[in-house]
């Protein structure tokens, strides 16, 4: 972890207070690193920026149209979501079509990410389940396609990287990837499933792909689509209210796919460039990540003065104090290095 850049600086006055510092790649649908800071070859787990990967075979096995699951449901598979009405009761729908209780989401719980719906579920007096955890989704998306195939999850647990939906989805993130399935490094995430280290290079790669479906002839183009839609035009499933992965794709307006990861992790798609964008920030913060998203993004001259305006608390976020004075600035200090030849 020692190869990052300074990506962004917390000011204080005329200080420098703190600095994030991180890696970058963006890669093009071709497979070409265009540009990056710092190591784009360093080899991290991928967190959940990895979701929109993991549910190509849920589309691509027929899965949605046999339990008729929604569009909504499946941006819901991608998501790291903040435990709200829409995002529980989507869960509960999902399990409802499958069959299924609550009681076969083996994800953990925690409280909702979004306070208030935090503070509604304890005014109720109700405790946190299995079903607000902002992994919750993903996991009914991975009990969607263990029906689907008649995986096991009875006897067998189906967060095991031994259990046949695992490797399945092992198998697939390589392939989408490009990236040999032995040469990934495989951890537990917050959830209890394998989690995939690789190099930030093939994370931007595979969302190249989201963004232009059609150059990885190894998935079918439409399997993609359907994904990338869902996900962009159900951004409110895949966060929450005033979360960046919302935020940034409603800004976008149709143009950006993009996913956080935990530990500083993030992907964008950006369309109508056919590039990918992998961020990994070294101490693991959102508050520097979200500014050197946005000012990659800028850089690269994906977003409009206007979508730049939208997206100013992510960007340069004025540090205030307990007074709301403005003290300083939380700002992107980086430069994009091209790697074109």
């Amino acid at each position: 972890m020692g190869n990052g850049n300074v990506l962004v600086e917390v000011t204080r006055g005329t200080i420098t207070e703190s600095q994030h510092r991180g890696n970058i790649a963006v890669v093009n649908s071709k497979g070409e690193l265009e540009y990056s800071v710092g190591d784009p070859q360093l080899v991290s787990y991928w967190r959940s920026s990895a979701k929109p990967i993991q549910v190509i075979p849920v589309v691509d096995s027929g899965a949605m149209k046999e339990y008729g699951i929604t569009k909504r449901e499946l941006a819901l598979f991608c998501s790291s979501h903040s435990g709200e009405d829409i995002h529980t009761q989507g869960v509960f729908s999902v399990l409802d079509k499958l069959g299924f209780t609550e009681q076969e989401l083996d994800c953990g719980s925690h409280p909702p990410l979004n306070k208030e719906a935090a503070a509604k579920l304890k005014d109720s007096n109700k405790k946190e389940t299995n079903v607000h955890c902002n992994c919750s989704g993903k996991h009914s998306g991975m009990l969607v396609l263990c029906k689907k195939r008649g995986y096991d999850i009875k006897n067998d647990d189906y967060t095991s990287l031994n259990h046949p939906l695992q490797q399945e989805l092992l198998e697939i993130s390589a392939k989408f990837c490009k990236y040999p399935k032995e040469d990934i490094v495989i951890g537990i995430d917050g959830c209890g499933v394998p989690v995939y280290g690789m190099p930030i290079f093939n994370w931007a790669l595979a969302y190249s792909y989201l963004a232009d479906p059609k150059e990885n002839e190894l998935i079918e183009e439409n399997v993609i689509q359907t994904i990338t839609d869902a996900m962009i035009e159900n951004p409110d499933m895949v966060g929450g209210t005033d979360r960046f992965c919302t935020d940034l794709m409603k800004a976008g307006n149709g143009n950006l796919v993009a996913k956080a990861g935990a530990e500083g992790v993030y992907c964008v798609g950006i369309k109508d460039q056919k590039r990918g964008i992998a961020v990994k920030m070294e101490d693991g913060m959102p508050r520097g990540r979200q500014a050197a998203v946005v000012e990659t993004l800028r850089q690269l001259g994906a977003l409009s003065e206007v979508q730049l305006k939208e997206l100013k608390e992510y960007h340069m976020k004025e540090n205030k104090n307990h007074r709301d004075d403005i003290v300083g600035l939380i700002k992107p200090i980086f430069k994009l290095k091209s790697d074109s030849l």
